[in-house]
């Protein structure tokens, strides 16, 4: 389908579509070409990708017809579309070329998932001129919820046409519509678009008591807790179980970096908990990684033997599928559910007036600054100890540092002037890349000889286990390879105008 420009335009409560269909009747020749009730669903993944790419995933059903609709927006504009009475859950499985290389690349592993359906009446019409020439096509959306539509589709060489019909539509006080139907059909869900995000947008009043800021952060990364939980039970897409992850760490380096600000036992009990949950959640999320990573893997090795990695995708696909059944029964039990509603309540609890914390009357920002900077001056110390000869523990536990960094730095952002909050976030996440790819190489390299052991007992062909040998040895190359480029990435991170910043900003 060629793309194709429409002009919409939204009825004001007042007009109703048939009463607009009447009015207009009565000022230009409009031929009746169809009406049909029908059902739009809107698609998009959890975290609204296709959205903030100005992406819109429709479809539209009715008794004569069934269409997957890929739009832009602002303005509308058709990009492709299919027949088909289904939408495939990855864009990997749409059979529609120009489809799937528009939304591949931004969904990537996100499932494609009904945001909500709205039910329509379609009308359409050809605006004819004396001769009985189309010279306009116009489509009314009639919902009975929100606002009704009416769209332009204009003909080559009859755009003047256009304007007359925008002059009438504007005595009936007919506004053009600079958002899609989306957003008018979530208002009455109590929804907008984009209103789930894994990246954190906490906003802090400098001088807020400790105790109530680090509860509403923690409440913040709760929502994202249970946000998540139940799209990693079903295991939808490895990203919920990856969002959820994230939020779980979050929290407990919040409880592990902003001591004595919380009551010390609920502090302890809770610390326990959500590192119980980190532990339960890896074996499924390091599975989702290798499958996610496979073909990538398989791609590193000769052509002659990536067929034969073959085996090892269904060992993993085996053990993901045992590994999420698990999970799925330990986020189902009362050791989740329990403390997870005690957490919740303890977050609601308000606070006392003169608490026994040492920092809990202390402002979020004073507690901010003391505990960035301390941890900051942690990470370049232990960058320093770091030589060619240091053992691979001592980069594991750099980059845990610089993790909960990360974190503090990611709370309190809005404390701190963008300018410099942000580029100080990216230079510390440009030098935590190489300390995250040699630990996540070397864990990959280590579970693949732990799946080359199991896999020799049960009847892997030998040139399976050749090609996977293969893969290991390759895996070593790049971990030493990444290693070596340790003391130069830990440089650019070590620079004077790096640490003046953040003396500035947090040592002041």
């Amino acid at each position: 389908m060629m793309a194709n420009t429409s002009l919409q335009f939204e009825l004001p409560n007042h007009l109703t579509a048939e009463k607009f269909i009447e009015k207009l009747t009565a000022k230009v020749d409009m031929q009746p070409v169809s009406e049909n009730y029908s059902l739009k669903t809107y698609y998009d993944s959890f975290d609204w990708r296709l959205y903030a790419a100005n992406l819109l995933c429709e479809l539209n059903q009715s008794k004569t017809e069934s269409t997957f609709l890929l739009k832009s927006f602002n303005p509308e504009q058709v990009i492709a579309s299919m027949a088909t009475d289904t939408v495939p859950t990855f864009a990997a499985a749409c059979p529609d070329e120009k489809i799937r290389n528009h939304i591949l690349p931004v969904l990537q592993m996100r499932a494609l998932l009904p945001v909500t359906t709205l039910e329509y009446t379609r009308y359409k019409f050809n605006i004819v001129n004396k001769d009985e020439k189309t010279i306009l096509r116009l489509l009314i959306e009639a919902y009975d919820l929100i606002p009704s539509r009416v769209l332009l589709e204009p003909v080559k060489g009859y755009d003047k046409i256009v304007g007359t019909i925008r002059k009438e539509l504007g005595l009936m006080d007919v506004i053009e519509a600079h958002e899609p139907a989306l957003v008018n059909a979530l208002k009455i869900l109590g929804r907008r678009p984009k209103d789930y995000s894994s990246k954190l947008n906490i906003k802090l009043a400098p001088d807020l008591r400790a105790d109530v800021a680090v509860k509403y952060i923690y409440s913040h990364l709760l929502k994202a807790i249970k946000a998540n939980e139940q799209g990693t039970v079903a295991d939808i897409d490895s990203e919920f179980l990856h969002d959820f992850r994230v939020a779980v760490r979050r929290t407990r380096a919040g409880l592990n970096q902003l001591k004595n600000v919380l009551p010390a036992a609920e502090s302890a009990r809770f610390t326990q908990y959500f590192a119980w949950l980190g532990q339960i959640t890896t074996p499924t999320r390091d599975l989702d990684v290798y499958l996610l990573d496979f073909d990538q893997c398989k791609q590193s090795l000769p052509i002659a033997l990536r067929e034969d990695l073959n085996p090892l995708y269904d060992f993993l696909c085996q053990k993901k599928k045992l590994a999420q059944k698990t999970l799925a029964k330990k986020l189902r039990s009362p050791e989740y559910i329990s403390p997870l509603i005690a957490w919740e309540d303890l977050l609601k609890t308000t606070v006392v007036k003169q608490p026994s914390e040492a920092h809990a009357l202390k402002s979020i920002k004073e507690l901010a600054d003391i505990r960035i900077w301390k941890v900051f001056r942690r990470v370049i110390k232990s960058g320093k100890r770091i030589d060619d000869q240091s053992p691979p523990e001592e980069l594991h536990k750099l980059r845990k540092t610089c993790k909960k960094l990360r974190y503090l730095m990611e709370f309190f952002q809005d404390l701190y002037p963008d300018k410099h909050i942000k580029p100080l976030i990216k230079n510390l996440k440009d030098f935590q890349v190489i300390l995250g790819d040699f630990q996540d190489l070397a864990v990959q390299e280590q579970a693949l000889k732990n799946f080359s052991e199991e896999m020799m007992a049960t009847e892997t062909p030998a040139r399976t286990l050749l090609a996977m040998g293969v893969l290991i040895q390759n895996l070593e190359k790049r971990r030493n390879k990444t290693r070596a480029a340790f003391s130069s990435s830990f440089k650019t991170f070590d620079r004077e105008e790096i640490e003046t910043t953040f003396k500035a900003l947090f040592n002041a």
